[in-house]
């Protein structure tokens, strides 16, 4: 089984929640890119990666997840999204500017042109399966819009965490069952 994991807004491939897939998955079996920060490029890279390899399902997470719904829909294909961002465009505005990679620190420009691309990646929710884990003690984003947006598939909330969703390793059974059988 292959998987995609699409880290979030200002994250890298390498961190936590990729480094825990690698460890229950193999590594061989994730592949965790670094995104472009310009949405139409990482969309764009994103599809190469689909297309050359053979992908069972996307994980992503926040930002990601706003991503791997819009390749679940594309493809309808699964998708596990954690805490995922459902209006980017709104929730990014505040980060238009010069920021920082949580990872490494490397700088970069999030431009306002970002958000109006954000924007036109919207999709319906009605091709891909999902399941969505979240965290209501989420301190970015409000667990309640994902919640409401993905209510037709099966969603997870655990009370308390926080955006990180620091404890994904407790749910890698449940996403290793939904990644084979699109249930749990």
């Amino acid at each position: 089984m292959k998987i995609l994991y699409l880290h979030g807004f200002g994250s890298c491939g390498e961190g936590n929640k990729s480094t825990l897939l690698k460890h229950y998955f193999g590594e061989e079996n994730i592949l965790s890119p670094n995104l472009p920060y310009a949405p139409l490029d990482a969309i764009s890279y994103i599809e190469t990666l689909l297309k050359g390899k053979q992908i069972d399902i996307v994980i992503g997470s926040s930002l990601g997840g706003f991503y791997a719904s819009y390749f679940a829909e594309k493809y309808a294909m699964k998708a596990i999204l954690l805490n995922p961002s459902t209006q980017p465009w709104e929730t990014l505005a505040p980060y238009v500017g010069w920021q920082k990679r949580f990872c490494d620190d490397e700088n970069f420009e999030f431009k306002p042109s970002y958000l109006e691309a954000l924007k036109t990646l919207e999709v319906e929710i009605t091709q891909g399966k999902y399941m969505v884990l979240l965290q209501s003690a989420d301190e970015v984003l409000d667990y309640t819009k994902a919640q409401s947006l993905y209510n037709k598939h099966k969603v997870i909330v655990e009370y308390g965490g926080n955006h990180r969703f620091e404890n994904i390793d407790a749910y890698m059974s449940m996403i290793e069952k939904f990644s084979k059988l699109g249930t749990i």
